[in-house]
């Protein structure tokens, strides 16, 4: 009895709601049909068996999958055990057991379904019978309504019942049990169900989009650790925040923020890195080769664009375009790829279409006019590559993944000693195998046993290009990459760098994807551009776990309750060990910078360039802690006296301003997500790879006409370029723009409008009215 009633008490309202309103439409629907029965034959009663059937299996179902439910509830709820064997096996049978809950839940969808038709044919046969006036050739509608008054209102009741829990289905959504009432405010449960939900979630959006080999998979593989990320990312619904609040603080950033003016202060970036970026970008972006570039370029004419590109059109040119390999019957991949940057068939020599889970997209092209060997990175355009970016844990860096910065005989002594004494050094895991795997694919020879070897005496493709007395002898090597392409890019020539010196990588809208000393050890060779408010160069699992942090705050500040969000804020926005370390390193650093570096070069890196209203790199040591303005925890308050604006950059203090007792830092540390392979208390930020341009535009107020549109008043903004430094991006800006920012064409135009009013400024006849 008492588990009886324990289950009522987990039962959701709407599924009460839900099964007592079938209840009452079985019975006044038994009711109807015995007023009529047998008077009216079969075909009349049948629409209204239908629906009385409807209603009971949809009873029956609901049973089932509440039953279903809480037994996976119950599952996850099991503790992992110390063996790894008891533990794998309690995991597999949890996620059997969310497969049939997520059956029955595919049954109750389907019922609603069925229901709704149902109820949409019986409306319609009512319709009808009201528009011939009560003359109707449905038996059952004709007997009750010439009926006495009593039956009238049986019909009427009838009716609206059935019109009403056929719509009402349709919103209540497929759960029966309360989750909260299982796991209470238990992080680990909540972690673990999301992580389920996710996965699942994954491989049928997968399975949709033909990848069926992943629907049916059990072990733990790459779609399992995106999972399991993500699930850590809505642990907040332990503390009782929803996924409208969350969003709802998200929109009241937005709102109540502007976007930092992270260049006041800061110097112009070099023009030459500027020029070079500038004519690379095209590569980068001709590496889209599929729907997703012409999609974004002619949202209308799409199909068109990409049947040009991929040489449809012209079948008959099949054969003058290389092999590439995982391209299609027609070579459509190497011939967008072709036109798009207008080189000739013979300028392609490799490249890989097909890809698997971390496998990057690549062309290799001869650009004999530029001296150059270009080698472009696609960015994110597949499935495979949403998993390669969803692989954002750290993982360690090998020595031969920085051969470049060890090895090379280029690189400053004084450089190569700080990355030698402070390994070892972490990256973005996903996108680090991505890049041995490139690497192995352009510079590794296969050997007789099927293994790669990469041994000095082998001699790869890339070699075969740029080796002494080859056809490219002499040639510059340019990797180039936007988004996903730009981070594989950049750890590909961390590992090139020592046997190419003449190499540089230009990164377009990168992921941060390097731990800060080997990002600040490769600013010679790699050149990062960040556009405005582009949100690719911000996203790392610790951003976001801050902005989570900031819209929870935000919504706890612009709220009447918000004890829970705000505790909850609390505990995410308190300062973690790593930034107290970060600020020693810091220190550190600065001194190392002074002694290895000239002046100039200083400069030239951005160094000790004054950023923020001439506050310099070393002071800008953010610190979460001043952002709130608090009483002590055993006060259980918290001033809201400040407005939301006040909070709306909460990430900008000094470390020595820290409050660093007290045991919020230990609650703060258990809800981030941390590998093996770092020590506990360490929160992993990663950054920008090399050196840092922020193009950002600008509003030209004496030459923009109020009465144009937004997108027309575009064309008169001023375009400038800023020497960054990778501190400033490690928050997500939340704006209107910050997704369109990332759009590759939009860079491309502001690097070109950077130049032409540099070139403008230079002119003899500039009087400062051009720079439009």
């Amino acid at each position: 009895m008492a588990m009886w009633v324990s289950t009522l008490k987990n039962l959701r309202c709407c599924a009460v709601i839900t099964g007592l309103s079938n209840v009452v439409v079985i019975l006044i629907g038994a009711i109807l049909i015995k007023l009529v029965y047998p008077a009216c034959g079969h075909k009349d009663i049948l629409p209204f068996v239908v629906i009385l059937l409807g209603c009971c299996i949809k009873i029956v179902i609901m049973i089932r999958t509440g039953i279903a439910q809480q037994a996976t509830a119950t599952m996850i709820l099991n503790r992992p055990s110390q063996s790894a064997v008891l533990d794998a096996v309690i995991r597999h049978e949890r996620r059997i057991r969310y497969k049939r809950w997520l059956l029955w839940t595919r049954f109750l969808m389907l019922t609603t379904v069925l229901q709704f038709l149902a109820t949409t044919y019986l409306m319609l046969i009512v319709a009808k019978h009201v528009h011939q006036r009560g003359v109707s050739s449905n038996c059952v509608l004709g007997r009750v309504s010439n009926g006495t008054k009593w039956q009238q209102d049986i019909l009427v009741l009838f009716i609206i019942m059935m019109f009403y829990v056929g719509m009402v289905q349709c919103f209540t959504g497929s759960d029966i049990l309360r989750w909260r009432s299982f796991y209470a405010t238990e992080d680990n449960a909540w972690k673990t169900h999301y992580s389920e939900i996710f996965d699942h979630g994954i491989r049928e959006a997968l399975c949709c989009m033909g990848r069926v080999k992943y629907l049916n998979v059990l072990e733990d593989d790459e779609i399992y650790s995106v999972a399991q990320l993500l699930g850590d990312l809505v642990d907040y619904r332990a503390a009782g925040t929803g996924h409208l609040e969350l969003l709802a603080g998200l929109a009241l950033l937005q709102t109540h923020s502007e976007s930092p003016k992270l260049y006041e202060g800061c110097l112009e970036a070099p023009e030459e890195r500027i020029q070079e970026a500038a004519v690379f970008h095209p590569f980068a972006e001709a590496a889209y080769t599929g729907l997703l570039l012409d999609i974004g370029r002619n949202p209308v004419l799409f199909p068109c664009s990409w049947l040009y590109r991929q040489g449809i059109w012209a079948p008959w040119t099949r054969n003058r375009y290389p092999v590439l390999k995982g391209d299609n019957w027609w070579r459509g991949h190497a011939a967008a790829f072709l036109k798009y940057v207008n080189l000739s068939p013979e300028a392609l020599r490799q490249g890989r279409v097909n890809q698997a889970k971390c496998e990057a997209t690549y062309f290799i092209v001869v650009v004999h006019h530029l001296k150059s060997v270009v080698i472009a990175v696609r960015g994110t355009e597949t499935p495979e590559d949403l998993i390669t970016d969803g692989l954002c844990r750290e993982c360690i860096l090998s020595p031969e993944d920085l051969d470049g910065l060890i090895n090379g005989n280029y690189v400053h002594p004084d450089v190569r000693q700080r990355v030698i004494s402070s390994i070892p050094h972490y990256g973005h895991s996903g996108i680090a195998e991505a890049a041995r795997d490139l690497f192995l694919q352009i510079e590794g020879n296969p050997g007789n046993d099927g293994l790669v070897d990469v041994s000095s005496n082998s001699r790869g493709f890339l070699s075969s290009l740029l080796g002494a007395g080859c056809e490219c002898d002499g040639y510059g090597l340019r990797i180039v990459g936007h988004s996903l392409g730009g981070a594989i890019a950049a750890l590909l020539g961390l590992r090139l760098y020592r046997q190419y010196p003449n190499l540089h990588v230009y990164a377009y809208g990168s992921l941060p994807c390097l731990d800060p000393i080997i990002a600040d050890a490769c600013s010679e060779f790699i050149t990062s551009i960040v556009y405005n408010n582009e949100f690719s160069a911000r996203l790392s699992v610790a951003s976001i776990l801050r902005l989570r942090a900031a819209a929870l705050m935000a919504l706890s500040q612009d709220t009447a309750d918000s004890t829970i969000t705000s505790k909850l804020a609390h505990k995410f926005l308190f300062a973690s060990r790593y930034e107290r370390t970060r600020a020693e390193e810091k220190i550190h650093d600065s001194h190392l910078n002074s002694s290895a570096m000239t002046t100039g070069d200083r400069n030239l890196h951005g160094y000790s360039s004054p950023c923020r209203n001439g506050i310099t790199g070393q002071d800008q040591e953010s610190s979460l802690w001043q952002a709130i303005n608090m009483k002590d925890d055993s006060g259980g308050e918290i001033n809201r006296s400040d407005s939301i604006d006040d909070f709306t950059n909460p990430f900008c203090a000094s470390p020595d301003n820290v409050n660093l007792s007290g045991d919020p830092v230990s609650e703060f540390m258990e809800t981030v997500p941390l590998s093996q392979n770092r020590s506990p208390g360490v929160l992993p930020e990663m950054f920008l790879p090399g050196f840092v341009i922020h193009i950002v535009p600008q509003k030209n107020s004496f030459h923009t006409p109020l009465w144009r549109s937004w997108r027309t008043q575009e064309k008169y903004w001023i375009y400038k370029a800023y020497t960054a430094n990778r501190e400033d991006f490690k928050d997500i800006v939340v704006s209107t723009s910050m997704f369109l920012d990332h759009l590759p064409w939009r860079c491309d135009y502001a690097m070109q409008k950077v130049l032409e009013a540099r070139s403008a400024s230079q002119s003899p006849l500039y009087d400062g009215s051009q720079m439009v």
